[in-house]
């Protein structure tokens, strides 16, 4: 009788011992498959906003800052551009933003949230290729006179103002994209998120 209750005990803890194993095993398992279906820390830095911080970015100067694996411009206007771009409007295909892709914040003459700043996707629309920054004023490869700086596109010859607005009689069928962008101060904008985020 006495060895009935020993069996008993014993068979007690090792049933509670064999859950217990189980349990741990079964939480082992789970966590790795659960966790496996965040993304992963690319995935995440791919989409993820990026900030920058402007301070440094002297006027006319230009900085690409990579955003989602693409390049996104950064230019600091002078005066002198921002007084020019309204006079470019007769050459310009949609001087008015009408048709391209651009924020409700950007849509705008300047195609910005502060005029000194132009925030713009650095692929072409025409076929995706990274247009060159040229803000020599007259450059005469470029239409002499006519040409107040912009962009221009190597591959072929899509040419854009310093608001990223596409030039008349080129390849290039629509502006340049503006990312969604805001300015967490006067110093650091973040690339990737509106304002209101």
């Amino acid at each position: 009788m006495s060895n009935g209750g020993v069996n008993q005990g014993r068979r007690r803890f090792l049933t509670a011992a064999t859950c217990v194993v189980g349990g741990a095993g079964a939480v082992g398992v789970a966590v790795p498959f659960v966790g496996s279906w965040n993304p992963s820390a690319r995935a995440k830095a791919a989409g993820a906003p990026v900030k920058y911080n402007l301070s440094k970015l002297e006027p006319g100067q230009m900085v690409t800052v990579e955003w989602r694996g693409k390049p996104v411009y950064v230019v600091r206007r002078t005066q002198e551009v921002l007084d020019d771009l309204p006079s470019l409007d007769s050459e310009l295909r949609d001087p008015g933003s009408e048709e391209s892709a651009q924020p409700e914040y950007a849509k705008n003459p300047v195609r910005s949230i502060k005029p000194e700043y132009s925030i713009l996707l650095g692929l072409c629309t025409h076929l995706g290729c990274a247009p060159m920054y040229r803000p020599d004023v007259g450059a005469a490869d470029l239409g002499g006179d006519a040409w107040k700086g912009g962009f221009f596109c190597p591959c072929h010859g899509s040419k854009f103002d310093l608001a990223g607005r596409v030039y008349k009689a080129v390849p290039a069928p629509i502006n340049l994209e503006i990312p969604p962008h805001r300015f967490d101060s006067d110093e650091v904008i973040t690339i990737g998120l509106d304002p209101e985020a």
